[in-house]
């Protein structure tokens, strides 16, 4: 199973040790971690911090990279940290960083990440800057551009994340934090070439938060056929990260 959603931890909740050990007892054999702390203050120093953080297993813990999109060396930092930290991907939050998806810089970003063959996971379900439809406007504009919605549009934009998918060949969706109408519509609907699955795991203290546990629940619930189950949980995800 390959948990495409996980942030890392402030550096004095728990390691990267602890974390393997919850990932173990979810049955998780890879995880996707995105900076949280490097999400509210963009940073060469927080993609580091994130890279030394999964080093400490680089067979199982992948890293994506985040930048801030007005800033005039995102293009050199995505490049950087592929290069030098073999991060596979981008994580961007229009709603907490507050940018729109008409932010010019994002176009040099999206360029960026197409040409590396690296997809960009966003935040999305939260207005006014965070909803599907927007984020599908923009991977239309950037074809070859691999776009993630990080959330399938929570708990009141889902239906709009399923036309998004529906209506925008490079645009996947990650079940995370979708309730569990929404994650059985969402599979009824769209294609599962491009549904992913994560636990948004890493925004507590403790290493196995009990939504993560809940969330891994809500998916055994959804009655997925295995067909469905290899898709949505190992090809997408090592397709995507594969590039």
């Amino acid at each position: 199973m390959i948990d495409f959603h996980v942030h890392q931890p402030a550096a004095t909740a728990y390691g990267p040790q602890e974390y393997l050990a919850a990932m173990d007892e979810l049955g998780i054999d890879i995880s996707v971690v995105f900076t949280y702390e490097g999400l509210l203050h963009p940073s060469s120093e927080a993609n580091d911090s994130l890279a030394a953080w999964v080093a400490h297993a680089p067979d199982r813990l992948v890293a994506f990279a985040t930048v801030d999109p007005r800033a005039p060396g995102a293009g050199e930092e995505i490049d950087r940290c592929v290069r030098d930290h073999a991060m596979r991907g981008l994580k961007l939050h229009p709603w907490l960083q507050g940018f729109s998806v008409h932010e010019p810089g994002l176009q040099g970003i999206c360029e960026a990440a197409g040409r590396l063959g690296i997809p960009i996971l966003f935040h999305d379900g939260t207005p006014p800057f965070s909803t599907p439809l927007q984020l599908a406007e923009l991977a239309r504009r950037h074809p070859k551009t691999q776009i993630v919605l990080g959330h399938g549009g929570l708990h009141d934009l889902w239906r709009e994340a399923i036309e998004a998918v529906l209506t925008t060949e490079n645009v996947h969706l990650c079940l995370c934090g979708t309730p569990g109408y929404a994650m059985r519509a969402i599979v009824a609907r769209c294609p599962v070439e491009r549904i992913l699955f994560g636990t948004d795991a890493g925004l507590r203290a403790e290493p196995l938060p009990r939504y993560a546990v809940l969330r891994v629940r809500q998916l055994d619930e959804l009655g997925l056929d295995q067909e469905q189950r290899e898709a949505i949980l190992v090809a997408n995800p090592r397709r995507l990260l594969a590039g």
